[in-house]
């Protein structure tokens, strides 16, 4: 852009290295970027290396209003969102102010499905999509999972090994998304871009979850797999979505089969490592936004990243900068 970048992070405020990215490919670009962030308070990691905008919550019936007032006082022409909610959000403001602001997601009610866990688990399963088997009453085969139909992080999750679990679940049955439970299984992530422009999948990374702390890969690895890059193109084509998405998989060791575990509609916190690996998402997105089309990504397998705890320091609300920096 002759104007450079100006990227709103919805979210992101511990998403430190991944605006960092977002920098890097500006530069490569020939283009220089700002980076800010829409947050509840300015004292957040993300600080480090953008301007933090006080915002409103994703939820406030003014949230599109005042969104768009930042987006004017600050010339924002990207908005990307880094948490569930700032997803719908995204998509509506896209909505009702097309062609204002590039918006990487697809549409506002495929997007917003995929957090609820029942209503995705019937998209998936009326796109003939393989599901694991999903129980909706009458005969049971255990044993079974129980998920919170709006949960994350794998918070809230039941292990149901016989009835009495089942009539026993914290909440009624109804608030959960309860499947056939595969305890000899692969878990398997894959990082996708789909082209805003023409639909074309141009990045499906795998890698694997070598470690999780609250629902986030602390350390993982790709690895190529062939078979999990393709059930990922199937399912992107079958739903019609766009833009950055994270697929789950599992594969049941006992038979080889693989099925959909969930779908995250945004940047994953773990697609940091598909970048490295070679998919370099943050610059297909400015490409994007600049009306280029972006090549198809190759990327290596074997590239694992792990992560550690860093702290950003604030002197009475404010920045302390690194006296090495």
């Amino acid at each position: 852009m002759s104007d450079g970048f100006r990227i709103l992070m919805l979210g992101g405020a511990k998403r430190v290295s991944m605006a960092h990215m977002f920098l890097r490919a500006a530069r490569q670009l020939g283009s220089d970027a700002h980076i800010y962030s829409y947050e509840l308070s300015e004292t957040v990691p993300i600080a480090e290396c953008a301007t933090v905008i006080t915002g409103k919550r994703f939820c406030d019936p003014d949230i599109l209003d005042h969104l768009h007032q930042t987006v004017m006082r600050y010339g924002i022409n990207v908005i990307i969102p880094f948490v569930d909610p700032a997803v719908g959000v995204a998509a509506a403001y896209r909505d009702r102010f097309p062609g204002s602001v590039f918006v990487p997601v697809g549409d506002r009610g495929s997007a917003e499905a995929m957090f609820d866990k029942c209503v995705s688990a019937s998209v998936f399963e009326s796109a003939a999509l393989p599901v694991p088997a999903t129980y909706h009453g009458g005969d049971i085969t255990m044993p079974l999972i129980a998920k919170p139909r709006n949960g994350s992080a794998s918070k809230g999750i039941e292990m149901i090994d016989n009835p009495e679990d089942l009539a026993q679940l914290p909440m009624p049955v109804d608030r959960y998304l309860i499947q056939e439970r595969i305890d000899d299984r692969e878990e398997i992530s894959v990082d996708c871009y789909v082209s805003t422009i023409d639909s074309e999948m141009l990045a499906a990374v795998t890698r694997r979850r070598l470690e999780v702390i609250g629902g986030e890969a602390s350390r993982t690895v790709t690895f190529h797999d062939p078979d999990a890059e393709n059930l990922a193109a199937k399912t992107l084509k079958a739903l019609g979505l766009r833009g950055a998405v994270t697929i789950q998989i599992i594969r049941d060791k006992r038979d080889g089969r693989l099925m959909l575990m969930e779908i995250n509609p945004r940047l994953g916190g773990g697609a940091v490592c598909a970048v490295h690996a070679g998919a370099d998402i943050p610059k297909m997105i400015l490409q994007e936004a600049s009306n280029q089309k972006p090549s198809r990504a190759t990327w290596d397998s074997g590239v694992e990243i792990t992560r550690y705890m860093q702290e950003v320091t604030f002197r009475n609300g404010i920045l302390v900068k690194d006296e090495n920096d």
